[in-house]
């Protein structure tokens, strides 16, 4: 008997794994897929593969102001997908490494509850019975679909389909504006796709700072894509072209639909309801402070626990499972969690909006600092976005940052840092930063909040 199964091998499920197996725990995992999950194989790496990709395109687009003058280039969407390939492999190849450098039994198949100390595992050789002293489910989820809008996975596609596309449509509309539709329509946008995304509600990312989120879509509009919001899709149909009806009449005519509407969590089929495993309205699996599920022995982390569909809240939650295993139990908490959107410019957010503080009755500061006055950005001519820190009014206390800009998912970092440990303006705009360098933004937002920064 193993002392942590693990039912997924994703960031939540793998992440566990080494730590467990560090902790001097006897570990198998059951994955039917590929190690490293959604994140690993079809989203977060694969996605960023092809941004990085988009980036370097942007540059040479803009290579002039840098006396870079371009007379010409082709861009190989095909090699592009095989060096996003090349990269999932590499990685895929280190969590392998690091599970055999652990010792961790790694059983392929699909696995499925059938006791609380007990996972049944179909592998392409039958049934192989699990037995562990304690059951860690990581399963993950996948694309949501209405089936209304057609699905067929080739020209009406998910996520899943349009990181494995072999040749670029010359139109696609998106539907959802979310994250992962943002982060795709930059994508295809950059690679001479001609882009429409179609949001029902009245903003694209409309979790984000209202900010942050008008600012990407004028940047959006600057750039060609189309951004049609507070609309609903009534239908898709398709013949020679994909036509998407609109609910207000209008039809969009294209070549390609992607999906982008959220995520369906894998709870289903996997023994949840043999074994007890109590569920939420949302199908999620229910979970405590401790990510204990109401059966004794049994915990989720991940998505299926619809806390925060993160890759690194997974990973964090896989961690304090197996800490808590060999040590004094501490709750998971989410008050500090930085989010990132892989656009052009980046996003990054942290702690509260000023939306969410105003609805908690905390009266606030708050403080910008544009690109366009920092000397590095300036030198490297992005000077798109700013950061926004927001703190309390009497205690100057940071309470949340955003930003939006070159390198905009390194920075956030140090905010996430003052967030977690309680500083102050004062300490983060009295901490000399380096310069010319872009953290320097965030030490002047910290000033303009004090009505003090020096370069606006």
């Amino acid at each position: 008997m193993y002392d942590v199964a693990i039912l997924g091998g994703g960031p939540g499920g793998y992440v566990a794994a080494i730590r467990a197996a560090q902790l001097g725990l006897s570990v198998v995992v059951v994955e039917k897929d590929e190690l490293g999950g959604t994140c690993l194989n079809r989203g977060c790496i694969p996605t960023k593969a092809l941004v990085s990709t988009a980036e370097r395109l942007h540059q040479i687009k803009n290579s002039a102001a840098f006396g870079i003058e371009v007379t010409g280039y082709n861009f190989n969407f095909q090699k592009a997908a095989e060096r996003k390939n090349q990269v999932v492999e590499r990685l895929v190849k280190g969590i392998h490494y690091l599970f055999k450098k652990s010792k961790i039994t790694l059983i392929k198949g699909t696995g499925k509850l059938t006791g609380k100390n007990e996972i049944t595992v179909e592998t392409s050789d039958g049934l192989e019975k699990v037995e562990a002293k304690n059951i860690i489910l990581a399963t993950g989820s996948k694309p949501a679909l209405i089936s209304a809008l057609g699905y067929d996975g080739e020209r009406v596609i998910t996520s899943d389909e349009a990181l494995n596309l072999e040749k670029l449509p010359a139109e696609m509309v998106i539907i959802g504006g979310g994250v992962i539709g943002s982060e795709f329509a930059t994508i295809f946008s950059e690679m001479g796709v001609k882009v429409t995304i179609v949001e029902l509600l009245p903003s694209i990312l409309a979790n984000t700072d209202k900010e942050v989120s008008r600012y990407l879509t004028t940047l959006f509009k600057k750039r060609g894509i189309q951004v049609k919001t507070k609309v609903a899709v009534k239908e898709v149909k398709k013949g020679e072209k994909v036509t998407v009806v609109l609910e207000n009449g209008e039809e969009l005519v294209t070549d390609m639909v992607l999906i982008s509407i959220g995520r369906v969590l894998n709870t289903k089929d996997i023994g949840l309801e043999e074994v007890g495993v109590a569920l939420g309205p949302k199908g999620e699996v229910l979970v405590d402070e401790y990510l204990r599920t109401n059966v004794e022995n049994i915990y989720a982390i991940g998505d299926i626990t619809s806390k925060m569909q993160l890759a690194h809240v997974a990973s964090a939650q896989g961690i304090r499972v197996v800490e808590n295993l060999v040590g004094e139990p501490q709750p998971m908490s989410y008050d500090v969690v930085p989010g990132c959107i892989f656009t052009l410019p980046e996003i990054a957010m942290v702690g509260l909006t000023s939306q969410e503080a105003e609805e908690k009755g905390i009266k606030i500061i708050t403080g910008k600092f544009p690109f366009q006055a920092s000397g590095k950005a300036v030198a490297m001519e992005e000077t798109e976005g700013f950061v926004k820190i927001i703190a309390d009014f009497y205690t100057h206390r940071i309470l949340g940052g955003h930003i939006v800009g070159p390198h905009a998912t390194d920075l956030i970092g140090e905010i996430a840092l003052a967030v977690q440990k309680g500083l102050t303006l004062e300490e983060v705009a009295h901490t000399i930063h380096a310069h010319p360098s872009l953290p320097e933004a965030v030490m002047e937002a910290a000033e303009a909040a004090l009505n003090r920064a020096i370069h606006i």
